[in-house]
């Protein structure tokens, strides 16, 4: 059980359908990163709409006050750099805390989309390339019943960590 709890940290959600997907059909390996990739860079799109308009007093609401200092300091300094380790970097690093400070610092968007995408085609290369050379080992994990239930359980507590976090901002806003 540690052994897919690792597995799954390491190469997280996307990464782990990327592997399955690039395991079963080699193929249209390019393809695939590239999609993840770009879908990736939406998402990042979206993220920035919203940090961008809201600024840095929008921020305090989203990211811990001792992140958003320490991200802040370093985006200032080498901001590109910053996104290419928070792209690139496993979860549970704040990949997402990476990018809302930079679009509340204002960093150009053409410019974060394209690290965000390069970066991003990067990784997804690496999950790809590691589907390639250990797809079947990475298919019997995702078959095994270890497997199956431990990502019931991850649906599970996501779901219920969602429900209690949207009561709460209910709540709150009243």
């Amino acid at each position: 059980m540690r052994h897919i709890l690792n597995f799954f940290l390491q190469y997280g959600v996307f990464g782990l359908l990327l592997l399955t997907i690039v395991a079963r059909n080699h193929g249209n390996y390019l393809i695939y990163v590239v999609a993840a990739a770009a879908g990736s860079t939406i998402g990042v799109f979206v993220l920035d709409l919203v940090c961008r308009n809201g600024g840095e007093a929008g921020l305090k609401r989203v990211v811990k006050p001792r992140l958003h200092s320490y991200l802040k300091a370093k985006m200032e300094r080498h901001a590109a750099v910053v996104l290419v380790v928070a792209c690139l970097a496993p979860p549970p690093f704040p990949f997402g805390a990476a990018i809302a400070v930079a679009s509340a610092l204002q960093y150009p968007r053409m410019r974060l989309l394209t690290v965000v995408f390069l970066a991003r085609t990067a990784r997804f290369l690496l999950v790809g390339w590691s589907a390639i050379a250990f797809g079947p080992h990475i298919l019997r994990i995702a078959k095994s019943p270890e497997f199956l239930w431990f990502m019931g359980g991850f649906i599970a507590l996501c779901l219920i960590g969602s429900v209690i976090e949207i009561t709460h901002w209910v709540r709150r806003g009243k």
